[in-house]
């Protein structure tokens, strides 16, 4: 679990990353997740946004997206996640304590 001032910091970071990925009407599947695991474990932290021809929720997405592919769940803002996951192999983000 992420503190509140890990979780601003990981903010902060984020704030100029493009997304990296869009959920579509699909929503989330197991293609998807593949995906988010193999990038999250290069990048540590990224962006994933919500297209407007999906009706689900962004915050049940998020917490969907995080929880199967074993990642934080640091933010969602409008239809925009974010989410952090230490990489065993690549790690560059070093959090606050």
């Amino acid at each position: 679990m992420l503190t509140g001032k890990q979780k601003r910091y990981l903010r902060s970071l984020a704030h100029h990353l493009d997304p990296v990925f869009q959920v579509g009407k699909g929503g989330v599947n197991d293609h998807l997740i593949r995906h988010v695991e193999e990038a999250i474990e290069k990048r540590e932290l990224m962006k994933i946004s919500v297209l407007n021809n999906n009706a689900d929720d962004p915050k049940e997405i998020g917490a969907a997206l995080a929880e199967q592919s074993g990642s934080e769940l640091v933010q969602v803002i409008g239809k925009t996640i974010v989410l952090y996951k230490e990489s065993r192999d690549n790690k560059t983000i070093e959090l606050p304590r």
